[in-house]
C-alpha cells in the first residue's frame, strides 16, 4: 500500500504540543503584528490550521519581506537557497537575539 503523501506527514513528534499547552493558543497571538525587516523564529502552531508554513520551515529563524493578506512573507535560508515562506502571525515569534 502507497504511503499518503500529505503536508503533515512524519509530523507526529514534530507538531505536536506540551502538555500544558494543549489547546487553543491565546487569541492576542492572531493580532501580532511584524515590521518589514524584523526578524522572526517560525514556530508553528499546531491548533490553527490555517496559514500553516511547511514543516520543513519548523524551527527556523528569517527575516519579514512584507505581507499577503492576513499573513506575512518571511525569507528563509533553506541550504544555500534562500525561500519565501508565507505564514500567518499565529506561527511566528518575535526573534529576541536582534
Amino acid at each position: 500500500m502507497q504511503a499518503s503523501s500529505g503536508t503533515r506527514t512524519k509530523t507526529r513528534n514534530k507538531l505536536k504540543k506540551s502538555v500544558r499547552a494543549r489547546g487553543l493558543s491565546p487569541i492576542t497571538k492572531a493580532f501580532q503584528t511584524f515590521e518589514t525587516g524584523e526578524k522572526v523564529n517560525i514556530i508553528i502552531d499546531p491548533s490553527v490550521h490555517k496559514g500553516m508554513p511547511f514543516s520543513r520551515f519548523h524551527g527556523l529563524t528569517g527575516v519579514v519581506v512584507g505581507e499577503r493578506g492576513a499573513a506575512y512573507e518571511v525569507s528563509v535560508k533553506d541550504g544555500n537557497k534562500t525561500k519565501m515562506v508565507v505564514a500567518r502571525p499565529e506561527h511566528l515569534v518575535r526573534n529576541v537575539d536582534n
